[in-house]
């Protein structure tokens, strides 16, 4: 169908002029699929008169497959170690917390604690904790001042202080330090 560059005007807005047959549903052409004689997008092009269904091609599916195999093979690695990741960083706060109570009941009672059972009797701690590597509340390895012959009665009648505390695990850190060294 061609158009004529003349246009016939009708009132106020112009229509254009056709030449040669008219355009109806009865001679469109059989390939065209009631889509107007023009191809739909994505029909193929291949002429053959025969819509292209929705959906993914092979391939789409083999490279989305192959993306998510990658993501995966990235990911595993990481969420391995995370467990012990965790049980590190509570371990950490852990020492920190109790080595910060030693520190206040020395700074109040002019003395270290005999025992960590003290310090929660006295209020520094609400409980002992548990060791996050050992799972006990029983492992924790303590370490006592040393004894010189200057300590006042007062330290003398309390006995040895707790001084530091560590894990009493022997496993190895993912840094490759062992716990008890911490």
């Amino acid at each position: 169908m061609k158009q004529d560059m003349r246009s016939a005007t009708h009132g106020s807005w112009a229509l254009p002029v056709c030449r040669g047959r008219s355009a109806s549903r009865d001679s469109l052409p059989a390939s065209g699929g009631g889509t107007g004689g023009r191809e739909r997008p994505g029909a193929g092009g291949s002429g053959r008169g025969t819509p292209r269904q929705g959906g993914f091609t092979l391939i789409e599916l083999i490279v989305v497959v192959a993306i998510i195999g990658i993501l995966a093979t990235i990911a595993v690695p990481a969420m391995r170690t995370a467990p012990q990741r965790a049980r590190e960083a509570a371990l950490k706060e852990d020492l920190f917390t109790l080595r910060s109570c030693l520190d206040q009941f020395h700074a109040d009672r002019g003395r270290y604690p005999t025992s960590l059972d003290e310090v929660v009797s006295l209020g520094y701690l609400r409980g002992v904790p548990v060791d996050p590597v050992t799972n006990s509340r029983e492992t924790w390895v303590v370490v006592y001042e040393q004894v010189t012959g200057e300590e006042s009665e007062r330290q003398q009648e309390a006995g040895q202080g707790i001084i530091d505390i560590h894990s009493g695990s022997e496993e190895n850190a993912l840094d490759g330090t062992r716990y008890a060294d911490w």
